[in-house]
């Protein structure tokens, strides 16, 4: 049976980069991808496969009862894009402005689909059911999974599995955890309201650039100085925004930036402790502030057992040369809110291009296409090994 499935796997590999390259040419941003949910759902309905639209907002998710008896199983590809400029000289280049798939989401909707056609060839032997999760929304918060879930959709699924395309990994590669995999994502948005004036009369304001970069150093102290050294966080500011001119002093400032987390314990003492830095530094410099914390995605944690299912499962994939257990990143991912409801994994599958290497989110952002053949076989050969 799995010797049937990768065979179909390897016929379908142009189909899927021909997917992949056409959503690649058509990103849509989170929340907004009806087209793509659209031609998703044009495949199912094409293929015979009964599907739902519009699950969650722009969610689609089709089932396909196999021939035989046995388990349930979702299997979850994200298909929303970024608001980047594509700047790599493709034929498949972006055809939308200021839009571009710089996470790989293009080709974990193309891995799922051919995935599914490849079920579909083979219905009859495919043991139990399998319920493909095309989810919206991954890359902006409150995100597409939670809506999903809270149809209520899956209920009545066994497990969960699902893969991220890794340009940092070498193709080859099946790389997971078998408990924190991914940390939390948070958010938190400041404004410093101080008093402006002249450039050349700093003693009659409240510098609010002056404040503001005391509060990002200070905010850096919580990290090394506040929080226990065993414990893992990240506090980035990513924007400082103040100032219009330059003998100008700026009255206000507004700094934005993220909170990556696996414990909730550090996450509260984190949010604390900025707001503490914020009275402290804003009182003694005469001036005020604003502070929203905004909770983001839940991290990933796997499940053990279905983490070294999935490792061991890739085994039986020729062109996995590696599968390893690794220590958890700190970027944030919503499939963590599917592994709270059920048990599941969640898995790297190696992309790095060799000869074009840019990180996820890079306006040259691309990944070595081979590599959805094998998250394809690596997940089809997870969800057989499950039954």
């Amino acid at each position: 049976m799995l010797a049937d499935l990768f065979s179909k796997m390897d016929e379908l590999y142009e189909d899927m980069v021909a997917t992949r390259r056409y959503l690649h040419q058509h990103p849509e941003l989170s929340f907004k991808e009806e087209k793509t949910a659209a031609y998703i759902a044009n495949t199912y309905e094409e293929l015979g496969i009964p599907y739902e639209k519009n699950v969650g907002g722009n969610g689609v998710v089709a089932t396909l009862k196999g021939g035989k008896p046995g388990k349930k199983i979702a299997l979850r590809a994200d298909f929303d894009a970024l608001p980047i400029q594509e700047e790599n000289d493709v034929p498949y280049k972006s055809t939308v402005p200021n839009v571009m798939h710089a996470c790989g989401h293009d080709g974990h909707t193309a891995t799922l689909l051919g995935i599914a056609k490849a079920a579909r060839s083979l219905q009859d032997q495919i043991p139990g059911t399998l319920v493909f999760v095309h989810q919206h929304a991954e890359e902006y918060a409150p995100g597409g999974a939670k809506p999903i879930i809270e149809t209520g959709i899956l209920d009545d699924v066994d497990a969960v599995f699902g893969t991220h395309l890794w340009s940092d990994t070498p193709l080859g590669t099946i790389e997971t955890a078998d408990k924190e995999f991914m940390a939390g994502a948070d958010r938190f948005e400041i404004e410093i309201i101080g008093k402006g004036g002249h450039g050349a009369q700093p003693h009659q304001t409240k510098d609010a650039v002056l404040i503001g970069s005391q509060v990002v150093t200070a905010l850096q102290q919580i990290i090394s100085r506040r929080l226990d050294p065993l414990h893992t966080a990240v506090i980035t500011v990513g924007t400082f925004e103040a100032g219009a001119a330059f003998n100008v002093i700026a009255d206000s400032a507004k700094l934005t930036g993220t909170v990556r987390t696996f414990d909730t314990a550090v996450q509260e003492q984190i949010k604390m402790e900025i707001e503490n830095v914020l009275k402290g530094i804003t009182t003694a410099n005469g001036a005020s502030y604003t502070y929203e914390y905004i909770e983001g995605y839940p991290p990933v944690i796997n499940h053990p057992a279905e983490a070294q299912l999935v490792l061991d499962a890739s085994k039986e994939v020729a062109e996995v040369q590696e599968a390893n257990k690794v220590l958890p990143t700190m970027t944030g991912e919503d499939f963590s809110y599917y592994l709270h409801d059920k048990p599941g994994a969640f898995f790297f599958t190696g992309a790095k291009k060799e000869d074009h290497y840019y990180p996820h989110h890079h306006p040259k952002f691309d990944f070595d296409e081979r590599a959805m053949v094998i998250a394809a076989k690596t997940l089809l050969s997870t969800c057989l090994a499950y039954q």
